[in-house]
């Protein structure tokens, strides 16, 4: 299947990863509906911060995805179902996770619905590395076992086994996406490598982080859409679930190492109890296998190993230097 000239919808438009695929998708020549979450603002996320061509371009829905009857509406006439929309702090996951519950599975599970009812020709779900928990052997494969170490993680995994079993069920033809840690322009400074560089920008020598021995398998953004477009055109990829990582591990301090030195600051790096994950919540090592994706799909990073990071933290850093986009991040509060 080529997306070309097919009808796509993108659940969570709106979001980070979301617009960057949205985008993408219109480059390539599909024809986008861009589901975003309703506000009395009228607010498209950072579609709003498209170039006027793309945002002519979309027909854009706004709604709510566990509303199932807005999610039918929406998807009403579309081939293909990109699903990103979820909520995915882990710290806010703490405090309120009946809300991920209601968002992420029953979210999910509205979509798979209605793809069996409406016959859609595809459904990428998307899934979280965080499924997998602390790593139990390294590089991480698809087989790796689920382990819930966060409300939020436990309810990916609830969301991933909802959209499986209506492959297994129903051959509603679903393929399931875990991207690794992915990072770029637009990034929530919930996420460390914004957190990171929003401080340093701003003019910050000491820089407040979580653990800083964790690792992590960073990846820029546009390899994790070029992963989703890559599943969502590869028929073998149908009931599968595909690791979209880098396979290169690097720790969280000396992430924020590498991002000083690209930024040519020196700056001292201070843990704070607030950022720090509950002892048995924190995932120490995460590390991804992407054989399966390279074998069905073809897919490949492009800013792979430390060369390549270092090139998407240059694109990262530079957007978020943009005095334009700073000015959209609060550096001076914990971003939860």
């Amino acid at each position: 299947m080529k997306l070309s000239g097919k009808r796509v919808l993108v659940t969570g438009a709106d979001g980070f990863i979301g617009s960057h695929l949205t985008e993408y998708l219109v480059e390539q020549g599909a024809d986008v509906r861009a589901f975003v979450y309703y506000n009395s603002f009228n607010s498209w996320g950072w579609l709003d911060t498209s170039k006027p061509e793309i945002r002519k371009s979309l027909d854009v829905f706004a709604g709510d995805i566990r509303d199932p009857y807005g999610v039918r509406k929406a998807m009403e006439g579309c081939d293909v179902v990109m699903h990103l929309a979820a909520l995915i702090a882990i710290p806010y996951s703490y405090h309120s996770p009946d809300t991920y519950i209601d968002t992420n599975v029953k979210g999910t599970l509205n979509v798979v619905q209605a793809a069996r009812d409406l016959g859609v020709e595809r459904v990428v779900h998307t899934s979280t590395s965080e499924v997998y928990g602390t790593a139990r052997f390294v590089p991480i494969t698809e087989e790796h076992p689920l382990q819930g170490q966060s409300p939020y993680s436990a309810s990916k995994i609830g969301a991933d086994q909802i959209a499986q079993s209506f492959f297994l069920s129903f051959d509603t033809p679903v393929a399931t996406i875990r991207p690794f840690n992915t990072y770029g322009p637009r990034q929530s400074a919930r996420a460390v490598i914004p957190t990171i560089i929003t401080q340093i920008a701003a003019g910050a020598n000491e820089i407040r982080l979580g653990a800083t021995h964790p690792t992590r398998d960073f990846n820029y953004v546009r390899d994790t859409v070029r992963g989703f477009v890559a599943v969502a055109e590869s028929d073998r990829a149908l009931g599968e679930v595909i690791n979209i990582g880098s396979n290169y591990e690097i720790s969280v301090g000396d992430t924020a190492a590498l991002i000083a030195e690209r930024m040519d600051r020196e700056v001292r790096i201070v843990s704070e109890d607030q950022r720090m994950r509950p002892d048995g919540s924190e995932v120490e090592r995460l590390w991804a296998e992407n054989a399966k994706a390279r074998e069905l799909t073809g897919w490949a990073p492009e800013y792979a190993e430390r060369e390549g990071f270092g090139r998407g933290l240059d694109e990262t850093i530079a957007w978020f230097s943009d005095p334009a986009n700073l000015a959209r991040y609060k550096t001076d509060i914990y971003n939860i």
